[in-house]
């Protein structure tokens, strides 16, 4: 019994530290910021086109939070995991305010593998940050 009990508590200590708390809200409602980073260049050269990001975003992010978003514009830069040199390239970053939890955690997961099967990307950066928002 005593070897069960440490095992749950191991579980329970292990769990408890792979998700935040939700914060203590003064103004606002606890609510998670993520931010997903999309580069636009296509390997083999040339751009993810205008029209192109359009479309995804009415497919694949505005269905998925209705609720709104902001679009950033920005130059990004990173490493490939083959240790090339370092890709400097124009980036979209996408502000997302959601609920916590898995549903939200699902939703970006798949526009995350949407975009990198769509444009052929190695990755889509992914942050997250739990905090309180009021609209």
């Amino acid at each position: 019994m005593r070897v069960r009990l440490r095992i749950v508590f191991m579980l329970l200590l292990v769990l408890s530290r792979c998700a935040p708390p939700a914060p203590q809200c003064s103004v606002g409602s606890p609510t998670l910021r993520a931010e997903l980073f999309f580069g636009r260049s296509l390997h083999g050269g040339g751009a993810v086109s205008d029209a192109d990001w359009s479309d995804f975003l009415a497919r694949e992010v505005t269905p998925r939070f209705p609720d709104g978003l902001t679009i950033i514009a920005a130059q990004g830069q990173w490493q490939p995991r083959s240790g090339t040199a370092v890709i400097r390239e124009d980036t979209w970053v996408v502000v997302i305010a959601a609920d916590l939890g898995p549903a939200t955690d699902q939703r970006l997961a798949a526009i995350r593998a949407a975009y990198q099967a769509r444009f052929h990307q190695e990755s889509v950066g992914l942050v997250t940050t739990p905090g309180c928002a009021s609209f």
